[in-house]
């Protein structure tokens, strides 16, 4: 690929790479290892996919979408396993943000309820996290904005009984 689209995918991706650490925080079970793992991998998925972006959606919306797409395949067909592919092997580095995953009791709670949801139920969870409206959420999820609305109330309810046996 060329050196402008190169420099441009690692500009938006140290941008937006926050994204890409609260995914792989809700599909490890808090394993670093894992973490990275999953973190490399889905960068690997968002260069492969960089040159098909044509910028329909937003750049993090895009982003989402291949991230959990990622995430989810990897967890669903390798149980946990995650192939990746030698760091050293790839073209570019990224400058890494330390990530910060102390959080105070309540978000703990929060996150261990979530992580008892399915794998959709979890993006979805994230999306509403992030404050994504519900137009962005199904465009990232591929499902009607009135499915994820309803989705969402579901969810929203399922975390109520978790939190509040």
């Amino acid at each position: 690929m060329n050196q402008v689209l190169e420099e441009e995918f690692v500009m938006l991706l140290e941008k937006n790479q926050n994204i890409v650490h609260k995914i792989c925080r809700m599909y490890t079970n808090g394993d670093e290892v894992a973490h990275k793992d999953l973190f490399q991998e889905i960068t690997i998925q968002l260069w492969k996919a960089y040159p098909k972006f044509r910028g329909d959606s937003k750049f993090s919306t895009w982003m989402y979408r291949v991230s959990l797409n990622t995430a989810i395949t990897l967890y669903r067909k390798q149980k946990r396993k995650i192939k990746t592919q030698d760091w050293e092997n790839v073209d570019f580095k990224i400058k890494s943000e330390p990530y910060d995953s102390t959080l105070d009791d309540n978000m703990k709670l929060m996150y261990a309820a979530i992580k008892e949801l399915n794998d959709i139920d979890k993006a979805l969870v994230l999306l509403y996290l992030e404050d994504k409206s519900y137009t962005e959420i199904s465009e990232t999820l591929g499902i009607s904005e009135v499915n994820a609305r309803v989705k969402m109330n579901r969810v929203k309810t399922k975390l109520k009984k978790i939190l509040n046996p």
